[in-house]
Order: structure tokens, then C-alpha cells, then sequence
């Protein structure tokens, strides 16, 4: 049996539907809307808060770098017709593929914690139950809806779920916004060497452009390529790549604007809010309760929302990830596609990483801690796996004729290297 047939996806599902421009955007637009969870949306309502607008600089310098690495995790998924867990450990030491899975998967774990407490915050904002019984119910949803819904439909309602994000460009706009400030401060931003700004940075750096999101793409190319009759890895068929490279591009520019966009709507609401009147924000649901004297009842509420809409779309996307990671380390098959019963290994570190969220949620950790560190934990291990990722796209052995090159081979070092440079400023002493 080939190597192709031990861990990927052995069933199709078919989809007799004419794609149109909507229909293309997939993967790159679940990614980029997942990347907004509730952490990285009490990252960017932090950054708001502490240091006003002067951090909005940082979202339009991630969106061409993150769109650069999801491009290339992309297209070595597309090319190969593997995760990038199994081509690591096709063409890598064991050492160097268990390292990078298990940096993936401590990072994950403590991430969906740092999600599920938040999205059981904002839900007690809105029903007014007990926290902890929110986070166990969303918890197990959310591990439901991955193991019993199937993947074609599930694609498609993570897609519907990733419009709840229109919920933070709408805040902005019903809150007072001093757009001369926000334009000077993106011009010419007040820079500072301190720890808690540097910091601060390698948190926006770590929530926006993820691992989990590279290892998430590139495996949906995969479930995306097993589901349409005909399409196989471009290695193979090269006469496909310039349809399905077209596609991805514009998938994933769009999906990684999508993301950047609502992040930027995120810290500007804080900074026109929280920060003009000083006030400290701890969680997510502490930026929702806050806005409530400011921008009133409807901004309060459709921030709430917001947080528990993007968490169901990032749970999954984060218990994914570390599921097609794990299945590509051991040879399992891997694809939402498939039945429980051929998938079990998949399927139970999905449950099992959900599982071990909501249990560090019992913890009664500090909620800052969880949420900021988790997004400065993404950061720094990003540099190592990035690398990698880089060193893979540029190899003919892997990637053959497709090896990535100019731009985006650019765009992808360049990446790498800021996020190396964030990562250092961390240990700067304040």
C-alpha cells in the first residue's frame, strides 16, 4: 500500500454544484475567519485598550505576511497531496516531526482553553447561566458537530458561521470613532522598546499568523482535493495547477483579509472605547461588558455574540489541526470525510483536545494570563514550524516542478523572520 493511502482521506464526497466565485472560497476563508476566536479577540481588544490606536500599524503589516505562510502551507498541501505532518515525517528525523506536533499541540490545548472560558463568559453575559457549564456544553457541540456532521456540510456551516465577524465591523460603527486619529496613528505610530509593547506585539503577531492555521490549510487542500471527483495532488496531474493555484491565491487573500480586517475593527473599537476612558480589560467578555455604558445594549450584545459565534468556528479548526498533525506523525487516516468508525485515532484527539481544554478551564486560571499568553505561546512557536514549512515549499524533492519561489517563497521567509524578531523582543527586559 502507498504511503498517500495510509493517512489521507479515503473517501470522497461529491459536490454536483457549479463553483462559483462563493463556492471558491474554502479553506483559505475558514482559516482566515478562525484565526479571529475569542483570544485572539481579547488579544486585540487588549492591544486597543493599553496602548490606543498606535498598534492598528501591526494588522496591515501581518496581512501580506500571513497571507504569504498560508499560502505556502497551501499549496504544499494542494502539490502533495499530504498535511504537512505526513510530509514532514516522509522527508524529516522522527525528532524534528514530534517536536513540531507536540509544540502544535500544547499550544492548541491551551489556546481552546483560553476559547472555551471566554466564549462561557460571553455566554453568561447573555443567558445568564454558570460559566463553567457554558464552556462544558460548547465544548461538547463543538465535538459533536465534527464527528457527526459531515464534511460537506460542515464546510459549508462553518462558511455561514464565519459572517458572525461582520458583528465587530458593526460595533465600530456604532461606536465614536476620531478617524484623523486613527489615521496619524497608522502613519506615524508612537513606537516604545518597552517589555509590555513588545510583548504586546509578538501577542497580535502570535494570534494572526498561528501554527495551527498552517497545519489546518494545508490538510483542508487535502479534503478539499478529495472531494471533487477527478482532482488529485498537482504533482501528479500538473494540467490542474492553474485552476486550483488560482483558486487557493484568491481564497486565501480574501480569507486572510477577512481576518485582518475584523482584527483591525477589534483594536480600533477598544482604542476608540476602553482606552479614551481608561478602562483595563482582562477577557474578551470583559472588552463586551465594558462597552456596554459606551456604545450601549446592541454594542454589548453583538460583541457577546461575536465571541461565542467565532469560538464554534475556531474549536474546531484548533482540534483539527492537532488531529490532522497527529494522524499525519502515526499513519492514521485523517479527514472530517470520514466515519467514525474508520477514524477513531483522528476523531478521539479531537475529543481529546476539547476534552483537555475544558478541563484547564477548572483551573480558575487568570483569564489575562490564559488569553494574552496563549496568543504569545502561538508566536513563539510559529518561528520553528514556519521554518520548516519554508524549507519544504522550496524543496523540488517534495514539491517537484511546484517548488515555491519568488514572491511567495519571499513573502514566506520574510514572515519567518519577523515572527523570529517578535519572538526575541519578548525576552527584552522592560
Amino acid at each position: 500500500m502507498s504511503d498517500d493511502k495510509l493517512h489521507e482521506p479515503e473517501s470522497t464526497v461529491e459536490d454536483p454544484v457549479e463553483r462559483s466565485w462563493i463556492r471558491r472560497l474554502g479553506p483559505g476563508l475558514i482559516t482566515g475567519a478562525a484565526d479571529d476566536d475569542p483570544s485572539g479577540i481579547g488579544t486585540y481588544s487588549q492591544a486597543g485598550a493599553q496602548f490606543g490606536y498606535n498598534l492598528l500599524w501591526t494588522l496591515l503589516l501581518t496581512y501580506p505576511l500571513m497571507t504569504a505562510i498560508q499560502l505556502v502551507s497551501a499549496t504544499i498541501g494542494r502539490v502533495t497531496g499530504k498535511g504537512l505532518a505526513s510530509n514532514i515525517r516522509t522527508h524529516y528525523p522522527k525528532w524534528l516531526l514530534y517536536g513540531a506536533v507536540l509544540l502544535l499541540i500544547v499550544a492548541n490545548v491551551i489556546n481552546i482553553a483560553a476559547d472555551l472560558s471566554a466564549m462561557g463568559a460571553a455566554a453568561q453575559l447573555l443567558v445568564r447561566t454558570p460559566q463553567q457549564l457554558n464552556v462544558v456544553v460548547l465544548g461538547a457541540l463543538s465535538v459533536c458537530l465534527q464527528i457527526f456532521v459531515p464534511y460537506d456540510r460542515y464546510a459549508r456551516l462553518l462558511k455561514w458561521i464565519a459572517l458572525v465577524l461582520l458583528a465587530y465591523v458593526a460595533v465600530a460603527l456604532i461606536v465614536p470613532v476620531k478617524w484623523g486619529d486613527v489615521a496619524r496613528s497608522i502613519v506615524m505610530p508612537r513606537f516604545s522598546l518597552s517589555s509590555d509593547y513588545l510583548t504586546t506585539i509578538v501577542a497580535v503577531l502570535g494570534t494572526t499568523i498561528s501554527p495551527y492555521l498552517f497545519f489546518w490549510q494545508a490538510s483542508q487542500e487535502v479534503e478539499e482535493m478529495r472531494s471533487q471527483p477527478g482532482q488529485q495532488p498537482l504533482r501528479r496531474v500538473p494540467r490542474q495547477a492553474p485552476a486550483q493555484m488560482m483558486r487557493i491565491s484568491f481564497d486565501t487573500w480574501v480569507g486572510m483579509g477577512v481576518s485582518n480586517l475584523i482584527g483591525f475593527f477589534i483594536v480600533l473599537t477598544a482604542a476608540a472605547t476602553l482606552h479614551l476612558h481608561h478602562i483595563d480589560v482582562k477577557t474578551s467578555a470583559d472588552a463586551a461588558r465594558a462597552l456596554e455604558p459606551i456604545g450601549g445594549r446592541f454594542a454589548y450584545a453583538l460583541f457577546a455574540l461575536g465571541i461565542i459565534g467565532t469560538g464554534l468556528l475556531a474549536l474546531p479548526v484548533l482540534a483539527g489541526s492537532a488531529a490532522y498533525a497527529a494522524a499525519g506523525s502515526f499513519r492514521w487516516r485523517s479527514s472530517l470525510a470520514l466515519h467514525l468508525s474508520l477514524a477513531r485515532q483522528f476523531y478521539a484527539v479531537i475529543a481529546l483536545s476539547i476534552a483537555g481544554g475544558v478541563m484547564i478551564t477548572f483551573m480558575h486560571f487568570d483569564p489575562i494570563h490564559a488569553l494574552y499568553w496563549s496568543a504569545v505561546i502561538n508566536g513563539i512557536t510559529a518561528v520553528p514550524i514556519m521554518a520548516i514549512i519554508m524549507l519544504m515549499a522550496g524543496s523540488r524533492r517534495i514539491m517537484g516542478q511546484f517548488a515555491v519561489k519568488g514572491l511567495m517563497a519571499w513573502g514566506g521567509w520574510i514572515a519567518t523572520v519577523a515572527m523570529a524578531v517578535a519572538a526575541v523582543g519578548v525576552f527584552v527586559p522592560g
